[in-house]
């Protein structure tokens, strides 16, 4: 079986000190439940505090972003090189850096290979919008994402990357795919990856859900065959509700 993995996306949340607070709380709480990976993906300045307050845990660390470059002129960016060490996780190409940061389907493919290039674990966000879902487009849609994502990836790297499918529309919004709509689409993911890899590595590969993601609906998406955990936003931020997503995660696996 896959091993679950759950990531908590913090955004623009939590200052430093709130940050290690957090995990200086929830820590020995998430101890027992290493049937799941745990990630926690703090704002950059939070990155350095989190990892040595986790440091001797199994809890892993996370970035929401890397630049596909290891240096030069670009103002306010981050680069791989910056984030060894203190990360194994980084987001790439979530819905928010893609609106709102001008992220496109090249850059995705141009930082996952930079991350790779540097020991990192790429979580690659794709995802459609409600117009595009509401027109029953969204297997094409994120099938060009996922297709673009993994151009020039090669398979002895795929152990390394995880995929989440977060539609936008279910974003922040307290709106979410159904369990069965998410496996759905991840579904085809999974068989768009063993179109270009084969079925043995596209079964062996972690997918994620992400969307309005709460301890009130994580069985019933961890509960479908090809989801593999969450990234979660909101519901990450708090203490009990992220050691109940792990939880509930795990024991709708039937790993408890």
């Amino acid at each position: 079986m896959r091993t679950p993995i759950i990531a908590g996306n913090w955004k623009m949340y939590k200052t430093p000190q709130e940050a290690v607070a957090f995990v200086n709380a929830t820590k020995d709480q998430l101890a027992p439940y290493s049937a799941a990976e745990r990630v926690i993906c703090p704002p950059y300045v939070a990155l350095p505090a989190v990892q040595a307050a986790l440091a001797g845990t199994e809890i892993a660390v996370g970035a929401q972003d890397v630049h596909w470059e290891d240096q030069g002129a670009y103002t306010s960016q981050i680069s791989a090189p910056m984030l060894q060490g203190l990360v194994k996780y980084v987001i790439i190409g979530h819905s928010e850096t893609r609106a709102y940061q001008g992220v496109t389907d090249e850059m995705v493919n141009k930082k996952t290979k930079a991350a790779l290039a540097h020991g990192l674990h790429p979580i690659i966000a794709v995802g459609e919008s409600l117009e595009i879902n509401e027109a029953g487009q969204t297997q094409d849609f994120v099938g060009r994402q996922i297709r673009a994502a993994f151009e020039g990836i090669p398979a002895s790297d795929l152990a390394n990357i995880v995929v989440a499918y977060e539609p936008i529309w279910a974003i922040g919004t307290g709106r979410n795919a159904s369990g069965e709509q998410a496996n759905t689409i991840i579904g085809a993911i999974r068989g768009i990856l063993a179109e270009l890899y084969g079925q043995g590595a596209a079964d062996a590969m972690r997918i994620q859900y992400g969307g309005s993601v709460k301890p009130d609906n994580m069985a019933e998406f961890m509960s479908q065959p090809h989801i593999d955990g969450a990234l979660v936003g909101g519901a990450s931020l708090k203490e009990e509700s992220f050691v109940a997503l792990v939880r509930i995660a795990i024991e709708a696996k039937g790993l408890a």
